[in-house]
């Protein structure tokens, strides 16, 4: 079996895409000499470079990639080896411009860009074996060789295509996943709106059509387009591990859900040696480092809580936003120590030496345009030595404190056409949750809704409009075994094909909340609605409101205006050992930490040390000894409580009682025992 670590890498990671090719060969020695200088311990290299490796249909010049392989070996450097099937040549689309996608409007995308791909099309997937074989057949027993990494960002920035090879294949898939044209038709509803089907022939993608498609068939496509560009990977991993086979092999994911919408990642998780992430801050005018934490944390789950590999991230500014700002002196390194504090084990970039010419050539690097004389460089260099002082959290897990159910699938539902209402958004939901949790210094771990939950003792669930009857069950056993649950609106409504669960809302979750929901009532934009207590408290909520019917369930806040007046807007179902709480309202972050404040208390997690908001206290645990990760975003010192001494790994000093985290600093703390 392949190695569920990078081979032969063992320090952190520390490096990041490499593209000589975009340089004269005399830059190369340059380039590893001040990759020496900074600390770097692996590359990524050759993920765009299919146009140089087979410069024309069977032609292949691999003497640069010889080289440059063999100087990074010489100087100690590891090779994280892309194989480059995101950019075919042009060559390649001018013999087969079938292999371009489609959109759902019939237009056909053109060559100029990346990941261009009808992942359906069989020249594309034949062209992909080749030049894939080709590199393992040269490359697979390299001793520069740490992991292979195939394509790059499946499903961005196109996941789907609806052309004719992607009709018959998706034809093909629902046979192999429903059998027959009337379980297709079971499954789709299609009896409404006159949609049945006599014959999967019948059938083609969910194009453009005069009014809204069927929301089961177009959710099906999504399913279809995620497991088409997974097919490919499989395809290619399958040839590596072949050829290659003690050398893991991963591609780069981008979990955050500010990045990418398209992707399954509970599913190619499963496919993956080693779960590697590319995460990049949006500037949005929100807490960067919160959605950094989130998306690390989500990162891990995927991994199953093993270690897993920052692959991507930036020095500095980005280029793809409307304005992308510098990062303040002091961030990268602590953005880089922030995901490794959740798991990750190091912290690379996109990418070494700034581009002069192309699209992202004012995407910030490792080495700037300005070169070693910058504040970046000096930057690079201060995190190349504090990642060499960390190597002894390599193999350590992550501890958590609560969890958070998350599903791609239900997002993808929820997204379609026609809901309720266009401002529920489960993305705002899942961060305005995992932001409270984060201000209550609680450590989150992502689960599938139909995963084993019993490892945590406060379980929410943000958003999940679509759930299985298995998930329902599941979430049933975890509170009568002990669990505290949190439900917020408009979740267990649909099965896996949207249909609505028979019977009263909330479908699958009624018996577990012990309540039905007679009708919906959304809001109109900026309208709220006050929720008042028992203890004559008040929340606010907005966008969403129910008419809420207690069935063993008791109501801790009620709505005191709008057409629900009256009527339970939040309640505490005692079922079995544990205790499941519904908020029927969308509340804001004062309303959800008074919410989850109560849920805290029900699954007697332990309180945290009161500490500032904005420094994250994480621990990683395993055989070398547990370690403090305490992580300072604001701009004053902050004094963190340490129940047990250790060593500061950072500056080497002792630490006691309370630990020092200087403004913006991270510090690490080996605790003894």
């Amino acid at each position: 079996m392949p190695e569920t670590t990078p081979r032969g890498l063992t320090r952190l990671a520390f490096g990041g895409d490499y593209n000589p090719e975009q340089w004269p060969e005399s830059v190369w020695r340059e380039d590893v000499r001040l990759m020496r200088e900074a600390g770097v311990t692996m590359v990524s290299v050759g993920i765009f470079s299919w146009a140089l490796l087979e410069p024309s249909p069977g032609v292949h010049d691999f003497g640069w990639l010889d080289r440059l392989v063999d100087l990074l070996h010489e100087h100690g450097i590891r090779v994280d080896l892309g194989t480059p099937t995101v950019c075919p040549p042009v060559w390649f689309y001018r013999a087969h411009p079938e292999a371009l996608p489609v959109t759902d409007q019939g237009v056909r995308h053109e060559f100029g860009s990346r990941a261009a791909i009808c992942h359906s099309n069989a020249d594309y997937r034949a062209a992909a074996a080749r030049i894939t074989t080709e590199l393992a057949q040269r490359y697979g027993d390299h001793p520069a060789l740490a992991m292979w990494h195939v394509h790059n960002e499946y499903g961005v920035p196109v996941s789907a295509c609806y052309c004719e090879s992607c009709a018959a294949h998706f034809r093909r898939w629902l046979a192999a996943t429903y059998g027959t044209v009337d379980a297709v038709n079971e499954a789709w509803g299609t009896a409404f709106w006159g949609q049945r089907y006599n014959d999967l022939e019948q059938i083609n993608p969910p194009r453009a059509t005069p009014t809204v498609v069927n929301p089961a068939q177009a959710l099906d496509y999504k399913r279809f387009a995620d497991a088409t560009m997974r097919e490919n990977f499989r395809m290619e991993r399958d040839i590596l591990h072949r050829l290659s086979p003690d050398v893991p092999v991963t591609t780069n994911f981008m979990t955050a859900l500010s990045q990418c919408d398209s992707v399954d990642y509970w599913a190619w998780g499963r496919e993956v040696d080693i779960v590697t992430n590319d995460h990049y801050l949006i500037t949005d005018g929100r807490r960067t480092h919160v959605n950094l934490a989130m998306a690390a944390d989500l990162t891990r789950s995927v991994a199953g809580g093993a270690p897993w590999i920052l692959l991507e991230h930036s020095t500095s500014g980005v280029n793809w936003q409307p304005r992308n700002p510098a990062k303040a002196p002091g961030e990268m390194a602590r953005n880089s120590l922030a995901h490794v504090a959740r798991g990750s084990e190091g912290a690379m970039f996109f990418q070494w030496r700034q581009s002069r010419r192309g699209a992202e050539k004012f995407h910030s690097a490792m080495l700037p345009h300005g070169g070693t004389d910058t504040r970046v460089w000096r930057e690079v260099v201060e995190l190349g030595s504090c990642l060499d002082s960390l190597g002894a959290v390599r193999g350590t897990r992550t501890q958590a404190d609560v969890a958070m159910l998350w599903d791609w699938h239900s997002w993808w539902a929820q997204n379609l056409q026609w809901r309720p209402s266009e401002d529920h958004d489960p993305r705002e939901r899942a961060d305005a949750f995992y932001e409270v949790l984060y201000d209550r210094h609680l450590t989150v771990d992502f689960a599938h809704p139909e995963a084993d939950l019993s490892g945590h003792p406060l379980v929410v669930v943000p958003a999940l409009y679509l759930m299985t009857e298995a998930a329902g069950r599941n979430l049933r056993r975890y509170v009568e075994s002990g669990g505290t649950l949190v439900v917020s609106y408009f979740s267990g409504i649909v099965d896996e094909h949207d249909a609505v669960h028979e019977g009263p809302y909330p479908g699958a979750l009624r018996d577990v909340l012990g309540l039905t929901v007679e009708e919906f009532s959304p809001l109109l934009k900026d309208r709220s609605v006050r929720l008042t207590g028992p203890d004559g408290s008040e929340l606010s909520g907005d966008v969403w409101t129910e008419f809420v019917v207690p069935r063993g369930a008791e109501t801790i806040w009620t709505y005191a205006d709008g057409l629900t007046a009256g009527h339970p807007a939040v309640t505490r179902h005692r079922l079995g050992d544990g205790t499941a709480w519904y908020v029927s309202t969308r509340l804001a972050a004062e309303g959800l930490d008074a919410l989850l404040g109560r849920a805290v208390e029900d699954a007697r997690v332990a309180p945290r040390a009161d500490l500032p908001r904005d420094v994250e206290v994480v621990r990683r645990t395993g055989r070398s000894g547990t370690y403090l990760f305490a992580v300072n975003h604001t701009a004053s010192d902050a004094k963190v409580p340490l129940e047990t001494p250790g060593t500061e790994l950072l500056t080497g000093q002792r630490a006691a009682g309370l630990l020092e985290v200087p403004a913006g600093a991270v510090r690490v703390v080996h605790l003894d025992g």
